[in-house]
C-alpha cells in the first residue's frame, strides 16, 4: 500500500453490488479503507450496507444533485489534509496490489497535476471493446504539456476519472472541477491545468479493468452527450483543435484490427460508429432542442432534469 502520499480515494456510486465482489477487494488491497471515501447516490441495493462493512467513508447524495463535476468538487471537502485526491469509478477493478502505488509515483514530478492510468478491457470483453481500450490506453506512459496540443491537439487534454488522480493545490488553483457540465469534467479540467503551465502524466503501467460493451443506442446517447459538452465550451476546440482527425484515425485502427482478428464484427462495428457520429452531430446542436427530446436522447438524464427544474424555479 502507499505509505509515502498522503493521498486519499473518492469513489461514487449508484447500485453498485453487482462490481463490488471484484471492486472492493482489489481496492482494499491497495489502500486501507480510511482513505477511501464512498459517494453514494441513493442506492437502492446493498451498495451502502456493504461500503460499510468493508470500513469505508460513505458520504450520501441524492440522485437529483448528482453531477459528474459538482460531485466529486464536493466530495473534495471530506478527504481532510489529502494531497492527493484520487477518483475511481465503482466498475474500475484495479489490476493489482501495485497500481494504486504506481499512479501516485507521478506526483514525484512536481510539475504533474494530475495522473491517470491505464484502463485494460474487462474480462471476456468482446474484440471492439478490446480495441477501444487498447487504441485510446496504450502500453507507453507519456507527459503532456501546453505544448503538446501541437501534436496531440485535442488528445492532450483526454483523461479519465474512472482512475486518476490530482494534486489538491493544482485543482484548486483551477477552481476544482466543472459544476455544471454534462461530462468530461476530467476533460474540462485537464485543459484548465495544461493552459494554467502544468503537466498530465499518463501511467500506463497503473492499471485497472474498465469497459463497456455499449449498444448502438447507448453509443448514440454517449457521443449525444460528449457533442452537448464539446458544443457548451467551445474554448475547448479553440484552444487544442478539432477531434474529427483523432475519430477518422479511430476507425481506421477499429477496421483494420477487426479484419485480422473477427471480420464478422465490422458491420456492428460500422453502424456503432455512424450512431456515434449521428449523436455527436445532434448533440452539438442541443440549444435547438427542446429538453424533453434532450433527455431522452441523453445518457445523463439527471443532468436535464436539474436544469428543467431550476428553469421552473426561475419562471
Amino acid at each position: 500500500m502507499p505509505k509515502d502520499k498522503n493521498y486519499a480515494v473518492i469513489v461514487p456510486t449508484w447500485n453498485a453490488e453487482c462490481h463490488w465482489p471484484r471492486f472492493a477487494p482489489a481496492l482494499l488491497a491497495c489502500a486501507p479503507p480510511s482513505r477511501v471515501v464512498i459517494v453514494d447516490s441513493e442506492s437502492t441495493d446493498r451498495t451502502p450496507e456493504l461500503a460499510k462493512r468493508d470500513g469505508f467513508r460513505i458520504l450520501s447524495c441524492p440522485q437529483r444533485e448528482f453531477n459528474h463535476g459538482g460531485t466529486r468538487q464536493w466530495a473534495t471537502q471530506f478527504t481532510g489534509d489529502a494531497e492527493i485526491v484520487v477518483f475511481m469509478t465503482q466498475d474500475a477493478i484495479l489490476a493489482g496490489p501495485d497500481a494504486l502505488q504506481r499512479l501516485l509515483t507521478a506526483f514525484d514530478d512536481p510539475d504533474v497535476a494530475a495522473a491517470f492510468g491505464r484502463q485494460l478491457a474487462r474480462p471476456g470483453a468482446g474484440p471492439i471493446e478490446v480495441h477501444g481500450r487498447a487504441f485510446n490506453y496504450p502500453a507507453e506512459s507519456n507527459i503532456r504539456s501546453l505544448a503538446s496540443r501541437e501534436t496531440m491537439r485535442f488528445k492532450a487534454i483526454f483523461l479519465s476519472n474512472s482512475f486518476a488522480a490530482y494534486r489538491r493545490t493544482a485543482l484548486d488553483a483551477v477552481g476544482g472541477f466543472p459544476t455544471n457540465v454534462i461530462l468530461g469534467e476530467d476533460t474540462v479540467t485537464a485543459a484548465h491545468l495544461l493552459l494554467r503551465g502544468w503537466k498530465i502524466y499518463y501511467v500506463a503501467d497503473a492499471a485497472v479493468y474498465h469497459s463497456h460493451d455499449y449498444s448502438a443506442w447507448q453509443e448514440f446517447q454517449r457521443y449525444f452527450d460528449t457533442g452537448v459538452l464539446h458544443s457548451r465550451e467551445r474554448w475547448l476546440h479553440e484552444e487544442f483543435g478539432k477531434t474529427g482527425d483523432e475519430g477518422k484515425r479511430f476507425l481506421r485502427s477499429e477496421l483494420a484490427y477487426l479484419w485480422k482478428t473477427r471480420p464478422s464484427a465490422i458491420p456492428s462495428a460500422l453502424m456503432r460508429t455512424a450512431a456515434k457520429l449521428a449523436g455527436y452531430r445532434l448533440g452539438s446542436l442541443e440549444s435547438r432542442l427542446a429538453v424533453p427530446l434532450k433527455k431522452r436522447l441523453s445518457m445523463h438524464k439527471s443532468f436535464w432534469k436539474h436544469l428543467d427544474s431550476h428553469a421552473r424555479m426561475i419562471l
